[in-house]
């Protein structure tokens, strides 16, 4: 175990709760019987690490988080294989994406394998969580906050890393029933120098109008466009988005816009050895609604932690409308699906090395 972890407590709970029918979780709606909790304090660095029994925490009403937003998260998944084994799923990605969202808003960096060891550490006191239910997982959400009591725009000089359980199904209701999505073309999530790729809370607060306006209208998620021109396609909802066009897959460039997806990263990795052409370059919703109107638009699908692979079905832009894949998920798509979980929870070969057995 990482040196950072020495002297990790754990306190076990004497109330364990009662588990939920695997084939009724949903999603993020159960917690598990602990969490894990480590310190920071300028001067002192992260300390004091500890599992302990899951339940409310006690900061100051002046905490700069409530008040100033100084906050992170993260999120992966733990799989259970057909031989009761435990597999995490490329979690060093997930520590260097934390390091990176730390910088942009100030945060101290935390020691990737401390943090990567923190979740094996608590996945295995709660192993018993993990559901084996088809297409369920422990999803693990860490993340991190500013404690400090204080009223003034600066960083904290204290802070929470606190990682936490949750056993969970589909994310969305229809599990692979392909979404409807709607081209959000008045709010904009981000823009060229603020933080889209970032996994900061405050990137999704301000997506919630969009997204209850399309859910009004009978959507699912939002597409959304850059926050300059309303024009070029950058990230569906809470995942990054794909297009496949003309034999080609084609998603939003890393500009610093969208969220560098682990899952994206897996997508494009799988599709280029299977000699598929990416191109992770700017494009135009008009061109999307143009390759539909010329038979040219094939698939679309979302990639994310949370549902991995989410077809689209139809899309709505303006006063435009389409059907994709007569509204039925594509052999693309569903590849990839069956590929990932198939890696994830060991029913596959990794041949990239991305889990790793607990």
């Amino acid at each position: 175990m990482n040196d950072l972890l020495n002297g990790l407590k754990i306190t076990r709970t004497l109330n364990p709760k009662a588990k939920p029918d695997p084939a009724e979780l949903g999603f993020g709606k159960y917690f598990t019987d602990h969490m894990f909790i480590m310190d920071y304090d300028e001067g002192q660095g992260w300390h004091d690490p500890r599992i302990v029994p899951y339940g409310p925490l006690l900061i100051d009403p002046a905490a700069a988080v409530l008040h100033y937003a100084q906050e992170m998260f993260e999120g992966l998944k733990t799989y259970k294989g057909e031989d009761g084994g435990l597999r995490l799923f490329r979690p060093d990605m997930n520590a260097k994406r934390t390091n990176v969202t730390n910088e942009r808003i100030c945060l101290p960096p935390i020691d990737e394998g401390a943090y990567v060891d923190a979740i094996k550490a608590l996945v295995e006191v709660d192993s018993d969580w993990a559901p084996d239910y088809p297409g369920t997982s422990l999803y693990i959400r860490p993340y991190i906050f500013a404690t400090e009591p204080f009223l003034g725009v600066r960083p904290a000089k204290s802070y929470y890393f606190i990682i936490i359980l949750s056993p969970v199904g589909s994310y969305y209701k229809g599990g692979l029933e392909p979404t409807k999505i709607y081209v959000e073309d008045k709010y904009a999530r981000s823009a060229e120098g603020l933080t889209g790729f970032a996994k900061i809370g405050g990137n999704y607060a301000i997506s919630l109008k969009a997204q209850v306006l399309a859910e009004e209208m009978g959507y699912t998620q939002v597409l959304w466009l850059d926050g300059r021109e309303r024009r070029y396609v950058e990230e569906i909802g809470t995942s990054n988005a794909f297009f496949v066009m003309n034999g080609e897959v084609w998603t939003a460039p890393l500009a610093g816009t969208i969220l560098p997806g682990i899952t994206r990263d897996s997508v494009i990795r799988i599709l280029r050895d299977r000699g598929v052409t990416v191109r992770e370059e700017r494009f135009t919703i008009e061109e999307v609604f143009a390759a539909a109107d010329s038979g040219e638009l094939e698939e679309a699908f979302a990639s994310g932690t949370a549902a991995v692979i989410s077809p689209v079905g139809e899309m709505k832009w303006m006063d435009k409308h389409i059907i994709i894949n007569n509204g039925e998920i594509g052999p693309v798509s569903h590849s990839l699906y069956d590929t990932i979980t198939g890696i994830q929870s060991g029913h596959l070969p990794d041949p990239y090395g991305w889990t790793v057995k607990l």
